[in-house]
């Protein structure tokens, strides 16, 4: 089972502490045994034993599953009361201590109960494999680098000034300061069965400690705690970060009980329950419509970008966006179950990857290190002067590459967040230099996401379109719907004086009615026009099957027409264009869209028919995106939604925008901060421009370290000047690697936005 990485806000169960009925100004906790109230609890549990500041319960779910266990001994461990957990699932025991100056028993008995239940119904968003890495953020850190410093400045103040400091304490230092490589060499003898860099590191910095040049030991752990700091810093900020479904929903849900309205937690609601939703909130679990009718936005869930009309008897489905209306819904799946959970859960079977950069001191210098010690051991074996096999030993490339390449990928990083690409760590940045394909999302990513008027026209010839233009966001204005705002957002741009509105009327799923400049005007479906008596003889046979066409009337007679749809953004030939031509990438694009939507689509764009791919759901896309993989490219997907997610997951660099959903943004290693596709190309060049930086440093550690070897080898040199030359080149290199940043800062101003 793989480890869960999360760092949950507690403040959601906060709500808990208080959400139980009191009775004579005591909590409500349940029998006498201590079992919390059926309609808090669906998960068995008793408190067994308690005693300030302690407790300790029997939970039967904890014996058989595994899952459960983990989610609540992760939820306890996030949770601001909490001091320690234990769980034992062979004995279904959980023990607890808290904070008695922050809460009374009573009260955490009650706020125990909802994190028992909660576990049930909370969702990872991602597993992590970098469990030790999440566990360092909450332990005392290794004071590295103020030992290294320490270890410095004795060794300088007793060997260049002189002074008289005990040579046994400025070894003492450098052995305690030494600690984190021999850990590392060790787990590379016993672990991976190999000797690694850390060994040809400890190696030495033993015999240059042994024979007393304190200052080359020291200058070396200096330089690889440098390294191994800026290393861990590339590392994803977020890698801990999670999204729960329920608090991304809201954390109360309005439901009918009895016939009244009543609000209750949102991890309350159970099967069954009739819940209310109001126009502006997100729908909170699976269901079917038993009153009611709403528009809903089902974008983020589906791509789809109109809104559905629904009404009694039809589904609706948790994350939806309720535009207009109000609707009961009869419960039938929440939290894990509904399809948003669903899509969330596949992004748990993902792999997972350490988000640091690759240790390419580990792959390049590695293959080094047996032949290192195999000419250090001849070169002692051959002069018995341990001072040049120091020397031999010193000159190696890790040290500098350990110091470079984090610095390179570091500088990187943050010059890209400068031009409003947002890399969440150094693999991310590795991957996109890397990128030979990339999928896109259509709805939302490649197109705008949202209704636009694309023609008006006139059909009656003493109505010009600027008049049914008029006309219509006259009907239209301060309506909600979103083809309502695009009316009235193409009028303004067109700079057309909109007139009052008098009286009107508007039906969901129909259209408005209202009086304008003594005129009765209609705007919607063409049913509406037929409902109200209007002809519509004049429309030809592609006029009246067109399905995102709006129709005014007015005086009884049909004045015109307004055609919208879901436009291209404005960025998105050229991106695909520059991706196709001079970035050599192949592109995808998937949509839930039929096929020949899809076609016509991917045809403006220039992408080939044979790398698009219509009526993908989310399982499909995470699909396409693994077969993709399989094949041996290097893929990112480039989505915003719920059901992008998956795919996201799956990707090897995951991109999205920062107005996207929370579940895709906070999955994406790339987040787009200025919504515009222009950003994935800058990233890629950034990205690349870093790889070649990298390389360059390489070079400049790799030639003098060399030279000096082989002087060492064949003449001799001494393991401070050996320390010099490789610790100069470091440094250069290390120079050099921060030029994106050196670079920016030069410039008087950035790039405007765009």
């Amino acid at each position: 089972m793989a480890e869960l990485s999360v760092q949950i806000p507690t403040s959601r169960f906060h709500l808990a502490e208080v959400a139980l009925p009191e009775k004579n100004g005591k909590a409500a906790l349940g029998d006498k045994n201590g079992h919390a109230p059926n309609r808090v609890s669906k998960v068995q549990h008793s408190f067994v034993h308690a005693v300030p500041g302690r407790l300790r319960l029997r939970v039967p779910r904890l014996r058989h599953d595994k899952d459960y266990a983990q989610r609540l001994q992760v939820l306890l461990e996030a949770d601001a009361l909490v001091s320690s957990v234990k769980i034992k699932p062979a004995a279904s025991s959980l023990t607890m201590t808290y904070k008695v100056s922050k809460a009374t028993e009573a009260k955490i008995r009650s706020h125990l109960s909802y994190l028992i239940q909660a576990a049930s119904d909370v969702i990872v968003l991602k597993p992590s494999t970098l469990q030790k890495a999440a566990d360092s953020e909450t332990e005392k850190p290794w004071p590295g680098m103020q030992l290294s410093a320490v270890t410095a400045v004795l060794a300088v103040l007793a060997g260049p000034f002189g002074l008289p400091i005990p040579p046994l304490m400025i070894a003492a230092t450098i052995a305690v300061t030494t600690l984190p490589v021999v850990q590392r060499a060790w787990e590379g003898i016993t672990v991976e069965k190999k000797f690694n860099i850390d060994f040809l590191d400890f190696m030495a910095i033993a015999i240059t400690t042994l024979q007393g040049q304190f200052l080359t030991p020291a200058l070396m752990l200096g330089l690889i705690e440098i390294g191994e700091n800026i290393r861990d810093r590339t590392a994803r900020s977020s890698a801990q970060q999670t999204l729960d479904l329920l608090s991304s929903l809201g954390q109360f849900a309005w439901i009918e009980r009895d016939g009244e309205k009543v609000q209750i937690p949102i991890q309350d609601v159970q099967k069954g329950d009739t819940v209310i939703v109001y126009p502006g909130e997100q729908v909170p679990v699976d269901g079917t419509i038993v009153r009611g009718k709403a528009l809903l936005d089902e974008q983020k869930l589906t791509g789809e970008s109109m809104p559905v009309l629904k009404k009694k008897g039809q589904s609706v489905y948790a994350s939806t966006l309720v535009r207009e209306g109000r609707i009961y819904i009869s419960t039938e799946r929440v939290g894990n179950d509904t399809c948003a959970g669903q899509s969330i859960q596949l992004m748990q079977q993902a792999p997972v990857h350490d988000t640091r950069m690759e240790n390419y001191a580990a792959k390049i210098a590695q293959k080094a290190v047996l032949p290192t010690l195999l000419l250090g051991g001849i070169v002692f074996a051959t002069t018995r002067n341990p001072a040049r096999a120091a020397s031999v030993l010193t000159l190696d490339f890790a040290t500098g590459i350990r110091v470079s390449v984090p610095t390179t990928v570091l500088a990187a990083l943050t010059y890209a967040a400068r031009r409003g690409v947002l890399i969440r760590s150094g693999r991310a940045l590795e991957k996109l230099a890397e990128i030979d394909t990339v999928v896109f999302d259509k709805t939302g990513t490649l197109t705008r996401g949202e209704a636009t008027v694309v023609n008006v026209e006139s059909l009656n010839p003493d109505t010009t379109p600027t008049r049914v233009l008029q006309l219509a966001a006259a009907a239209e204005q301060r309506l909600t719907h979103p083809v309502a705002e695009a009316i009235v957002r193409y009028a303004e741009e067109q700079k057309i004086e909109i007139p009052a509105r008098g009286k009107w009327d508007y039906q969901l799923g129909l259209g408005v009615q209202a009086e304008i400049d003594g005129e009765t005007v209609y705007v919607g479906s063409e049913r509406l026009l037929e409902q109200v008596g209007i002809a519509m003889e004049q429309l030809d046979g592609n006029e009246k099957k067109a399905t995102s066409t709006i129709y005014v009337a007015s005086n009884g007679q049909l004045q015109g027409i307004i055609k919208y749809s879901d436009v291209l953004r404005s960025e998105s030939r050229e991106v695909i264009s520059k991706l196709l031509t001079v970035e050599g990438v192949e592109v995808h694009m998937l949509t839930g869209d039929n096929k020949q939507t899809a076609s016509v689509v991917a045809a403006e764009l220039g992408i080939s028919p044979t790398h698009t791919h219509a009526e993908a759901f989310p399982e499909q896309k995470a699909t396409v995106v693994r077969e993709l993989h399989e094949q041996g490219k290097t893929v990112a997907f480039v989505g915003d939604g719920i059901n992008d997610s998956p795919a996201l997951a799956y990707a090897d660099v995951s991109v999205s925008f920062a107005n996207g959903s929370d579940i895709a943004r906070e999955t994406a290693d790339v987040v787009l901060m200025e919504n515009d596709l222009h950003g994935l190309l800058e990233g890629i060049e950034i990205a690349r421009k870093a790889k070649q930086l990298i390389q360059q440093n390489t070079a400049m550690i790799a030639v003098p370290n060399l030279a000096a070897l082989v002087v060492a080898v064949l003449f001799g040199l001494n393991p401070l000047a050996a320390t010099m030359v490789n610790n100069g080149s470091t440094v250069v290199a290390g120079v050099n690697g921060l030029r994106p940043i050196l670079t920016s800062r030069n410039r008087k101003t950035l790039p405007a936005a765009r």
